[in-house]
């Protein structure tokens, strides 16, 4: 029943956002290809030019499934580092531990990512870690634990099955799927992170 209400969940947020946020979600919008509600199917007018900002901002930080301290955390360190803002962020939030465990294929949701991790099923160049935020580095290898490799949806994940309704594996990761092993071989280039996002809008909405 949980499960139901969660999907339910995820299904409205998505069709709000306009994003499918999950593999049913995305049946869902399928059926449904409108927003939520019994004004779901009426033109909306004009958006306002923060009503978008904030949209965006909303869409990305659903994406990654973090709370908005932390999205506004991420922001900040971005607007700190060297480079384009926007493109900081992205990387910032792709090297989480939960975003490259989902990457990877070993979960088929961001939510079962992060499960993953908060269990202790998930270890980092030989030691557990359990905070889904951890921020990944180049080289760093990501793996099960020997002792969760044998559990039913692991092996699942190593069979591959997550691979119809997830992107390809990004060329930043080296994924050796069946031995549930992922390695961040580099930093991840905005255009190889597969989110939907317009991350300049982003900036803006925190910039105001």
């Amino acid at each position: 029943m949980a499960n139901n209400t969660r999907a339910r969940r995820q299904a409205r947020l998505s069709r709000s956002l306009g994003i499918a946020l999950t593999p049913k979600a995305a049946k869902y919008m399928e059926r449904r290809p409108y927003g939520p509600g019994e004004h779901g199917r009426a033109r909306k007018k004009q958006d306002s030019d923060y009503a978008v900002r904030l949209r965006e901002k909303q869409r990305l930080r659903a994406q990654y499934g973090i709370r908005e301290a932390q999205m506004t955390r991420a922001f900040e360190e971005a607007r700190r580092t060297k480079g384009l803002t926007g493109e900081n962020l992205i990387e910032l939030l792709e090297t989480r531990l939960d975003a490259l465990v989902l990457r990877a294929g070993f979960a088929r949701t961001i939510a079962q990512a992060r499960q993953l991790v908060v269990h202790r099923h998930i270890m980092v160049d030989g030691v557990r870690v359990d905070r889904p935020s951890f921020r990944v580095g180049e080289g760093q290898l990501i793996h099960v634990h020997s002792r969760s490799e044998t559990m039913v949806p692991l092996q699942v994940a190593a069979a591959g099955a997550h691979r119809d309704v997830l992107p390809a594996v990004p060329a930043y990761l080296d994924v050796k799927l069946e031995a549930l092993q992922a390695r961040l071989v580099r930093r991840p280039k905005r255009s190889e992170v597969p989110v939907t996002c317009e991350e300049q809008l982003v900036v803006e909405f925190y910039a105001r």
